[in-house]
This record gives structure tokens, sequence and C-alpha cells, in this order.
């Protein structure tokens, strides 16, 4: 996964619901967006970069990404 990809399609999810929702409420739009449409390997990556520090996300997108759950392992 190539994570500035990542970023920058967090990014603009992000900016999409904070102008529609504001940015009090956008995260969670945010994170329902990407928990419904990003493959799991796509969430894994971004919830790992976030728990790095999130270089790079906006705020609502870093809180967003946050809120989502940690990924299962697979067996």
């Amino acid at each position: 996964m190539n994570i500035e990809h990542l970023i920058t399609m967090a990014n603009d999810i992000g900016e999409f619901f904070d102008s529609e929702m504001g940015s009090k409420e956008a995260p969670q739009g945010i994170a329902l967006h990407i928990s419904r449409y990003w493959d799991p390997r796509m969430r894994t990556a971004i919830i790992e970069h976030a728990a790095d520090g999130g270089a790079g996300l906006s705020a609502s997108a870093l809180a967003a990404v946050k809120s989502l759950p940690a990924p299962s392992v697979q067996r």
C-alpha cells in the first residue's frame, strides 16, 4: 500500500464531509465511508499510520481513522 496515496484519499474524503457535515460531525461520516468502501488492507495501512502519529492526515481524517476498529487477525 502506498501510504501517501491513502493519506490523500482520506483527506479528500475528509474535505467532502467537512463541507457537507461540518468539522464536528465529519469524522463519523469519514469513518463510515472508509469502513464501507476501503479494502481491508487499505484500512489496516491507514489505521497503522494513524497509530504512528498520522502525519499528513487532516484533523477530521485523523479523528475518523482513530475511531475505526483495529483490524481483525486472519488465521
